[in-house]
């Protein structure tokens, strides 16, 4: 493996990371986060991002990491968090009472809730981005750690500054092309039969000539 931001020689910086590849001379493990399409959930806690941005969140060891995946949920103090319980640090401590009526959030990040009647507005969503989002370490489950090569952690307000807006009830569905990927898979399937065939046939080539000789 490589880390991205590790140097390749001559003080150049690798751009991406080396993790898992296959193949004669695997060279990167590209990270690709276009924005896929959005799916309507209709619940309060789904949060889709329209845009450039991800969702900050700690990990059980206390360090950053980072995500485009909104599914989140309350936990038993009103804290928001992923579907695995971490805290989601984009909310910047926002707590919602159990006996909230409804949550609302604004494509700018703008948290607010109904409680006995009353609607008050109880904190902000900021997004963090980077330089080169490619250049960021994958940790599983959707969650990524920055690097050098991704460059520092830029945090803003949704919808300003190059960031992306927040859309509440939506989630980011993957940014996989499936029809492309299928002709892609096709095409590597085909090469590799003929480089098959071609090792076969020279096998045949060799053995005859070996006959012959004989």
């Amino acid at each position: 493996s490589r880390a991205a931001g590790s140097e390749a020689g001559a003080g150049n910086q690798v751009p991406t990371s080396l993790q898992v590849g296959h193949g004669s001379r695997p060279v990167a493990t590209a990270k690709n986060f276009e924005g896929g399409e959005l799916y309507q959930t209709g619940e309060k806690m789904d949060l889709a991002i329209h845009g450039n941005g991800f969702f900050k969140v700690t990990m059980a060891d206390g360090s950053d990491a980072f995500t485009r995946d909104g599914g989140f949920k309350f936990n038993n103090s009103g804290g928001i968090v992923t579907n695995d319980g971490l805290p989601v640090t984009s909310f910047a401590g926002v707590t919602i009472p159990s006996t909230a009526t409804n949550v609302s959030i604004s494509p700018d990040g703008t948290v607010s809730l109904t409680d006995q009647g009353v609607t008050s507005t109880v904190g902000q969503i900021t997004l963090s981005r980077f330089a080169n989002p490619a250049g960021m370490e994958s940790l599983g489950s959707s969650l990524y750690r920055d690097t050098l090569a991704s460059g520092t952690e830029e945090t803003g307000t949704p919808g300003l500054a190059g960031m992306g807006q927040v859309q509440q009830g939506w989630l980011e569905l993957s940014n996989v092309k499936v029809v492309e990927e299928m002709v892609n898979l096709i095409k590597a399937q085909r090469a590799y039969e003929i480089n098959s065939k071609s090792i076969q046939a020279a096998d045949e080539m060799m053995s005859m000539s070996n006959r012959l000789r004989g």
